[in-house]
Formats: C-alpha cells, structure tokens, sequence
C-alpha cells in the first residue's frame, strides 16, 4: 500500500488551491463564517460526525466577540462569498468553531488535533513583489489577512481529514479534528475548553508553521515556552467640563489613564521567572477645551508560568483601581483575551522525533523549540493534561517571506502536505 507520506504529497496541488482561497477570504476572530462552513461541508462529505456553533463554543467564556451588528455584516459577506447560509445561521453570535470526529469502531485512544483559522488585522502588500499579489491570491478583504499561516493551518487540518479516510483501517478509537476560531488575542480556545470538546482526549497535538522554524523541510516535535497571558481592556469614565469656564466640574480620565499607564510599568517583576507588563493601546477625551470625561487602555500581562502571571494580573487590577481613585473617575476592567503556560513533555517529544524519522521523510527533526510567546493552544494541552493525558505543539518548519503578523508575510506551500501526513501518522500511532 502507499505510504500516508506519498499520500500526503499527492494532494499537493488540490492543497495549494484550498489554502489560496482560503487566504483570498481571510476572516478575523469569531467571524470565520465562511471558513467554518467550508470545513463543515468538507468533513460531511468525508463522513464525519460533525458538531459546530453552540454545541462546541460556550457563550460565557467567549472573549473579544465583535458586536452584533459587526458580527451580523460578517454573517451577510460569508453568505455572498459562498457560505452556506444553513450553516451560518447556526453559527450566529460568533460561535464558529468546529469540531468533526471519525469513529473506527474499534476500542482505542481519543487523539485530537487543534487548527486555528482566524486572520490578522494587516493589510495585505499589494505589490508585484508580494506573491499572493502577483499570482493572484491577495487578500480581498480590507485590513484582514492571513498574515500568521493559519490558512495553511485549516488546509492541513482538511488533508488529515482525507487522509484519515483514506487509512481507516490502520487507526482505532476516535479522531477529533478542532478547528478553533479567533487565536489571535488568544481569545478562542478557552470558549472550546469550557464547552468539553477536549474532556474525552487522550493526546492533544497543535502545531503551527514557522514562527521559530522558518528552515525548509524541517519539523520540531515540541515547543515549550509558551508565556502564560491575559488581556485586558480598562474603560475610564470621569465627567465631562468646559476647561476654560468650569475645569473645577470635571473629573478627569484621561489623567487617570495617564497615571494607570505609568504606574503599570512600576510593579515589580517575578523573582520565580519571566513577567511582562505591556499598555499597548490608550485612547481619551472627545476635544480640545473639554475636560476628559472617557479614557480606554488595551493592557497584557505575561508570565513564565500561571502563578505568575496572575501575579501581574492582581497587580495590574489594584494599579488601575488607584489611578482611578486618585482622580475620583470610575474604572471597568474586562478580559479580552488569555491563556495558560504549558507543560513541556520530553518523552513524547522523543517518541514523536523516532515516529517522524522512520515513518516521513523530513531533512531536519528537531525535539526543542523554546516560543517566548502566547498561544491559546495551551488551554487545550493543559485540560488534556489535566486529566491525565498527553499533550504537544509541533513548528513546522518552513521559510517565511517577512515576519509573522507583517503584511509581507507569506510561506512555502510545500510545508501543508508533510505536516498532514505527519499528523496522519501520529493519529495511527496514537489512537491503537
């Protein structure tokens, strides 16, 4: 029989199409309608057992939804752009994950594997020296593009799909396939987490192309590292004077910001590991002779583990509440995004590195890779391990046009079908 590996590469030219179309119609996060509805359609063609919007996503625990009439002109441009407007509907509010499962109906493992398929706020390079620009697949979208990889994350996600299908009689328990919406501000997991889509896993495998592997034909079984986080937004709210006639009425918050801001930068960091503090985002007052009545920050905090970071998280709070009292203004604080440190696995990194190189037919596997970030995969990992499970997050390797998250950004498409047959392997592996 052929190998998952000749499978994979086979697909290659019905993969390059999936991810420039994908790439064509980037979504942000929490209005992946169209996105999702493809990947629904796609894994009921397959056989899947499909369950997406609010069997998978738990309204409570969404972070960072766009508003209703937002997310309602996003439901409308899917439509027009071919979504299936069944589907859609159902996926109304922003609850736009997916999850498909194949059952073997044999006993084994539960193994899950995660995509992201939320884009960035960037606008996309429109010059000839962009190639999704000069061959024809540049974003058509204003300020959104798949600027992160996370259209070849769903392609990836689509190829394991067939490929599963294609080597069912090698595989045993049952397969989950997440598709995850809005990652960027790490805001979407923990949506998926809360609503059980992980509490049957055995093995949990993310993975994310480039980033700290940007050398071609190469894969790296773990990464660690990963910061833990937490987002917030602070509205401050004062009353509004004539700065000329009345300043004595008003109640400043554009002041207090201002003092939040500096002194967020004073708390002390951690004598246990990495801390972060970030304000990245401050906008106030409405004009020039007006006393400040309103005052908005966008703050992060991260830390080498959780402990920490909620370290920063407490201190941030008690910072902003006395920036706010000191000039008498109200403060609301709200969580717009976060997520856990991991727990790195060495024994899995290294069964994975032997499966990899007797199974796939990479030049480079490495066992360590250190990320220095946040990723809301880690909401994932740390339920499913948790509970007594395994858990890794794989980079794999390819070289990169500009950085992450630029508006240059693009990859070498030859990446998507070796990292579906790798994963295609670790579901046979894993699942007996």
């Amino acid at each position: 029989m052929e190998t998952i590996w000749k499978q994979a590469e086979a697909l290659k030219p019905e993969l390059i199409a999936r991810r420039r179309d994908l790439h064509t119609h980037p979504e942000t996060g929490w209005t992946e309608f169209r996105t999702a509805s493809l990947i629904i359609n796609e894994l009921k063609a397959l056989g899947y057992e499909m369950h997406f919007g609010a069997e998978v996503v738990a309204e409570k625990s969404m972070m960072g939804r766009p508003s209703v009439k937002e997310l309602e002109a996003y439901m409308k441009r899917a439509i027009t752009e071919g979504a299936d407007p069944v589907l859609v509907e159902k996926m109304a509010g922003g609850k736009t994950g997916v999850v498909g499962i194949l059952d073997t109906g044999r006993p084994g493992k539960t193994v899950a594997f995660r995509f992201d398929m939320d884009c960035n706020d960037v606008e996309e390079e429109k010059g000839e020296g962009h190639r999704p620009a000069a061959e024809g697949f540049c974003s058509t979208h204003a300020k959104a593009m798949h600027a992160c990889g996370h259209d070849g994350h769903v392609t990836i996600g689509l190829a394991v799909a067939k490929l599963l299908k294609e080597n069912m009689d090698a595989l045993n328990g049952r397969i989950k396939l997440i598709f995850q919406p809005a990652e960027e501000g790490v805001r979407g997991a923990l949506a998926m987490v809360d609503a059980g889509v992980v509490d049957d896993v055995d093995f949990l495998f993310g993975g994310h192309i480039g980033f700290k592997c940007t050398q071609a034909d190469t894969l790296v079984t773990m990464t660690d590292g990963f910061l833990a986080t937490t987002k917030m937004d602070a509205e401050f709210h004062g009353v509004s004077a004539h700065a000329g006639a009345a300043p004595e009425e008003g109640k400043n918050a554009l002041l207090a910001a201002a003092q939040a801001a500096i002194s967020l930068s004073t708390i002390s960091r951690h004598s246990q590991g990495s801390s972060r503090i970030n304000v990245g985002v401050l906008n106030a007052g409405t004009g020039r002779n007006v006393v400040p009545d309103i005052a908005s920050m966008k703050i992060e905090t991260r830390g080498g583990n959780t402990e920490i970071n909620e370290f920063m998280v407490k201190e941030a709070r008690r910072m902003l509440q006395a920036a706010a009292d000191l000039y008498d203004v109200k403060v609301d604080i709200s969580l717009a995004g976060g997520a856990p440190a991991s727990i790195y696995d060495k024994e899995l990194a290294e069964e994975i590195a032997a499966l990899v190189k007797e199974k796939c037919g990479y030049a480079h596997v490495l066992t360590y890779v250190d990320m220095g970030g946040s990723e809301d995969c880690t909401y994932f990992m740390d339920r499913v391990q948790k509970r007594g499970g395994k858990a890794a997050y794989m980079m794999y390797g390819t070289p990169i046009a500009a950085g992450h998250h630029n508006s240059h950004f693009d990859f070498d498409e030859e990446v998507i079908w070796k990292a579906a047959a790798t994963l295609t392997e670790l579901a046979v592996k894993y699942s007996a």
